[in-house]
Order: structure tokens, then sequence, then C-alpha cells
């Protein structure tokens, strides 16, 4: 039985609250509407999730240089009132599905239509999630280089954090996980390897996994709007289960393929792990008397010799 038959289900015949940790296996893929199928979730199932929705571009705002943007089945042309209403009904859904003490991490942008701003905040405010922490993808290309306003070559990502009660802050990264900043610099997938019209590189769900579940096995992931995959094959490669949601069976199709063949997306896994490593934390440098001043960036040798937060 190959993994398609073990994983792809539609949603239109499962039940209510059907998928649990118990029923998960290796991971699910589900095909239908992102609503509906996060409604057959049951209550706290979720250890972390990422995902990137689709933007309400209205198909035709993708930039200068870059093709429309436009999904299998799914028409990205919504009036923005209600497409915020529904952003905000599925985080909300997320939230319920993710354990309390659980996060997600949601990548959106800034956009403009007719001279009007659209700020992902505009509507993660009225979901029932705690905003943790704006992260920027310095994504280092501009899709867009007309000149009415800088190019923008930024993405945002929201860490989206569920309280343990009262406790809005959580626990404390790992220093080797917070010493890569809250700026994320690398370029989106290469289009022309990918078939999905908008994926993001494998490194980012890999980051969020290894930094959020540390060691431990077997976490769950999500993506609701999982697209060509590349959330479920992070959370393959790093030992946790998966669950992922489309409404296009060709892209559920693309992401069982990308399952099957994952271990050839290792080496990827590999050299974002690489960068999740200090020799000494503060807390051992402060010990031993050694330097805690200000973070510096040593990746440019002109700073190497200067002296650093975390020993590299």
């Amino acid at each position: 039985m190959n993994i398609t038959d073990q994983h792809h289900l539609k949603g239109n015949l499962l039940e209510s609250k059907q998928i649990t940790a118990d029923t998960l296996g290796e991971g699910k893929l589900i095909e239908g509407d992102v609503l509906s199928i996060l409604g057959k979730i049951d209550n706290d199932v979720v250890n972390v999730g990422m995902t990137s929705p689709p933007y309400n571009k209205q198909e035709k705002h993708k930039g200068w240089l870059v093709k429309n943007v436009v999904y299998d089945v799914y028409k990205d042309a919504l009036p923005e009132p209600e497409y915020q209403q529904n952003q905000v009904n599925v985080l909300n859904e997320i939230y319920r599905v993710t354990a309390p003490g659980g996060s997600f991490f949601y990548n959106h942008k800034i956009r403009w239509d007719r001279g009007n701003m659209y700020h992902p905040m505009d509507w993660l405010r009225k979901t029932e999630w705690t905003v943790k922490q704006e992260i920027i993808w310095d994504r280092m290309i501009a899709g867009n280089i007309r000149g009415w306003r800088f190019w923008q070559v930024e993405e945002r990502i929201y860490w989206l954090y569920k309280p343990i009660g009262k406790k809005l802050i959580g626990k404390e990264l790992r220093s080797c996980d917070a010493k890569l900043t809250s700026i994320w610099r690398g370029v989106p997938e290469d289009g022309r390897k990918n078939r999905h019209p908008a994926p993001f590189p494998l490194w980012l769900p890999a980051r969020v996994i290894i930094s959020i579940l540390e060691s431990e096995t077997q976490g769950i992931v999500l993506d609701p709007y999982i697209g060509s995959g590349t959330t479920a094959v992070a959370a393959k490669l790093l030992g946790h289960k998966y669950i992922g949601i489309d409404r296009s069976e060709a892209y559920i199709e693309m992401t069982c393929e990308r399952l099957n063949n994952a271990p050839g997306e290792m080496s990827k896994i590999r050299e974002e792990q690489g960068l999740h490593h200090v020799k000494g934390t503060f807390k051992e440098r402060k010990t031993k008397g050694k330097h805690v001043g200000k973070y510096r960036d040593t990746d440019n040798e002109s700073k190497i010799a200067q002296p650093t937060l975390f020993e590299q």
C-alpha cells in the first residue's frame, strides 16, 4: 500500500471529531474545505503548525515580474472583509485543535489595493490567539519592481501562541534557536521546480518544528493549506506526525509524491539543523565571566573577531 492509499482521506466522508492523536498513524492528508475539515479534528490535538494561506490577491496582483497566482480549485478573489473574517474563523478553529502551550506560525504579507493597505494584524487581533512575535521573512527578491513604493522584499511570519491558563509568555526558547533572530533570510522555493503557484522553502517549517518541538518525538504538526506538502515533508523528516489539508486533489497528490521521495530532501533539513547550535549559552557565558553583551552577526568576516552573545 503506497502513501496515497494510507494517508489521503476525503473530508466529506469523515465524521465530526474523527481525527484524533490515536487515529493519525504517521500522518493524514485530508482533501476538502479547510473550515469543514478542521471541524472534524478533536480538541487539543496539534502541538505546532505552520501555513501560508492564499493572500486574496484577486488572482492578478502578484507583481510586475511574476505570473498571476492561480490555484487549482480555489479562486483567490473574495471581498476583503469576507476574506479577513474567513481567516479569523480558520485561525480560531486552529486554536481549538491546538493543545495548550502549542504554537502556530502564520505566514502572510502586507498588501495594497487601490491605495489601501491591508495588514495581517487587522484580523489577527480578532482571533483567540496570543500574538507572541512578528518575524520578518526577508525573501531577498522583489516580485514587483514598479516604484509606487520601495520594493517589497519581505513577508511576515506571526508566532501565535495558545497559553496554558493565564501564562501568556510560555517557555523560553533554547539559545541555539533564539540566536536565529527575528529576521529570517532566504529566497522562496524555485517555482520552476515546484508546480504549486506559491510554495515556501523547506527550511521555514523545519526551523519552526526544530525550535518548538526541540528533541520531542512524535509531535503533531498541522498545515491547513498544505499545498505542495512542504510542512508535511519537514515533519516527516524530523520524526513527527502531520495533518495536511487542501481542497485540491492535485495538491494532495503532489504532497503524497513528495512524501514518498522525502529522503531526497534530507540534506536541506540537515543544513537547517546545523544552524541550531551554540557552544555556550548566555547563562553559561555569564557564569564563566565571558562577554554577554549585544548580539553581533559574525557571518561578515570583518566582524569575526568581535565578541558574540553565543559561541558559534
